[in-house]
Formats: structure tokens, sequence, C-alpha cells
């Protein structure tokens, strides 16, 4: 048996046990197969890493909990793209879409009408929004009251609301008075 290679009558012996584990870990059936089809794949891959002469049911349990951690870090990762159109909080289908051309021009539209605002409305908006701190951290970083940054906050949204409309009025305009 070369160095690199796991011994096969062991690693189909470990197989029984690593579909209970992966039974406990995940709690259903399907998703346990698929878990132990993934641990498989990855000690394959990482056969290699394995040293001759150790516990490879240990090692094969070992991968398992790593690939099984890092399908959940991933699932969670996923979980935080949920669709703001879903009519309830349980599952909501979500189909892979690349950006297209109107996605960034909408995109370079906000960010003109964003570069518009007054420096002190544009700055807290932008540390609410894309930076998510709370009032009193934009407060504390600004160094002004609470209700400034409330206030400059309310002003520049109103400020986006009327920008945003601005072109919809002046086509209606356009439409009704013909030159």
């Amino acid at each position: 048996m070369p160095d690199d290679a796991l011994p096969h009558p062991d690693l189909v012996a470990a197989i029984p046990r690593l579909r209970r584990y992966a039974r406990v870990l995940t709690g259903e059936a399907t998703r346990a197969d698929d878990l132990v089809q993934d641990t498989l794949a990855r000690a394959w891959e990482k056969r290699r890493l394995w040293q001759a002469g150790t516990d490879l049911r240990a090692w094969l349990f070992t991968v398992m909990h790593n690939v099984f951690v890092n399908q959940r870090a991933l699932a969670r990762r996923e979980a935080r793209n949920v669709s703001i159109d879903a009519d309830d909080a349980g599952e909501v289908w979500q189909i892979a879409v690349r950006p297209n051309q109107q996605l960034r021009v909408e995109l370079a539209e906000v960010l003109a009408s964003i570069g518009r605002l007054p420096v002190e409305q544009r700055e807290v908006l932008l540390l609410a929004a894309v930076e998510e701190l709370k009032y009193e951290e934009i407060a504390a970083a600004l160094d002004v009251p609470i209700g400034t940054v409330m206030s400059r906050l309310s002003r520049a949204r109103e400020k986006l609301r009327r920008m945003d409309a601005e072109p919809a009025v002046a086509l209606k305009v356009i439409r009704n008075n013909p030159a």
C-alpha cells in the first residue's frame, strides 16, 4: 500500500459509524448521507494528511466534524441573504441572478443622489446605513448630540426620497406638455 493511500477495508468498515455520527450531527438521514459522502470525498482529497498507523476512524470523524462545521458556517452566511419580498418567514426561494446593467444604473443613480447631499447629512447616512452604527455611536464618532444625528439622518432620507421622485415628476411634466 502506498504511503498516501487510505486502507480500503478500514475505510469501508468506518462508513456505518460515520453514518451514525452524521445522523447525530444533522438530525436527518438524507443530510447525513450527504455529509458522509462529502466527508469521504474530503478524506480522499486530503489522504496524504493521514498518517499510517494512526486511527483512521478518528481521523475520519475529525474530517467529518470539520466538513460539518464548514457547511453550517456556509448555511448561516447564506441564510443572511433573505429575500425581503418573501410573504412569510418560512421558506424563501432565491434565484441566483448575475447583476445586470439596470442594477448598475440604479446604483449609480443612488450614489449620485447621495453625493448631492450636504456633507454632514451624507456622513450620518453612510454611518447609519452602510456601517450600521447606532445613533449613540454616530454621535460619539462625529462629536455631535444624538438629536443632531437623528435630525441629519431624517433630512438626508427625506432629500433622497425627493430626489428619487424628481425624475418621475419631470417625466410626467414632459409627457403632459409635449413641445
